[in-house]
């Protein structure tokens, strides 16, 4: 994808501001700001237990700050109603559940929820919801079918559907991968990368897999320990420096030949004095031109 800068803090729709998270006594993230680009795919990366399912948390309203706040066009996440959050923002968890037995149709239909009223039940505009959501994440085959007999990939663009049926500006997925071999894990990010090109729908996700990140964020958000350590667009911020400080891994970051997005190599411990030598040598040459 194409590199965009980021917009200014005070224009994002959804931003954090000094945000400090925890769990039962438990800090985890502190002091942490980030705007969200708008119409842009941003990927959150990290190792294990970063902070970044929590940040993700945070954003989504499902965990309440400690301290700092989370705003939404405006205002203050938390003094907005619940029902309206829930029209201009969805979000998927990890490892969601659903009702045994539940059909595919009946799942996603739940999605028109927010938009519900006791003097306003289901309509025919809540019926093009739920059919556009299933035809934008190709389930429509499904509807009849129950979610328990579905394989992991079709399941996941279920819960994609069901988001995509709140008919929200802003998605926040926490870790949509999880558990999918290599062609799922393709297949449901670029069904992400769709709905924000077509739609133009701004996707916050959490990944594990730092070069997909790097294929599929406009804006990619690195974390340590509670704390941002780089952000911007992959190419600009993905270095061997940013993935030793990030992973802990050695690393050589070069140019993906397809995309041109940064494509990041590890070094197995036995390389890792060739690697070394490359380098100086490539130094040396440096300086020597």
């Amino acid at each position: 994808m194409a590199d965009h800068p980021t917009p200014a803090t005070d224009d994002a729709r959804l931003r954090a501001e000094g945000l400090a998270l925890g769990y039962d006594h438990l800090r985890v993230c502190d002091d942490l700001s980030v705007a969200i680009p708008d119409g842009r795919v941003t990927v959150i990366v990290g190792a294990n237990a970063c902070g970044k399912s929590t940040l993700l948390r945070g954003l989504a309203r499902l965990l309440h700050p400690e301290a700092g706040r989370v705003v939404l066009d405006g205002q203050d996440i938390h003094r907005m109603p619940t029902r309206t959050v829930a029209t201009r923002l969805g979000i998927l968890p990890q490892q969601p559940i659903a009702p045994e037995g539940i059909t595919v149709a009946d799942l996603v239909s739940r999605g028109r929820h927010p938009h519900q009223r006791f003097f306003r039940q289901w309509s025919r505009t809540d019926e093009a919801a739920v059919d556009a959501a299933l035809a934008a994440t190709r389930t429509t085959e499904l509807a009849d079918r129950t979610v328990d007999e579905l394989s992991g990939g079709q399941r996941q663009r279920v819960w994609i559907a069901l988001a995509l049926a709140q008919d929200t500006e802003l998605m926040l997925l926490d870790e949509p991968t999880t558990f999918l071999d290599l062609a799922h894990q393709v297949e449901v990010l670029d069904l992400l990368a769709e709905l924000n090109e077509d739609q133009g729908r701004t996707i916050v996700a959490v990944l594990h897999d730092l070069g997909l990140g790097c294929r599929y964020a406009d804006h990619l958000i690195a974390m340590r320990e509670g704390r941002i350590v780089a952000e911007g667009p992959p190419g600009e911020v993905v270095t061997d420096e940013m993935v030793a400080e990030v992973f802990d891994l050695e690393a050589r970051v070069v140019p993906d030949p397809i995309t041109g997005t940064p494509l990041v190599l590890p070094v197995p411990a036995r390389h890792r004095a060739a690697a070394r030598a490359l380098d100086r040598l490539g130094d040396v040459d440096h300086l020597a031109g």
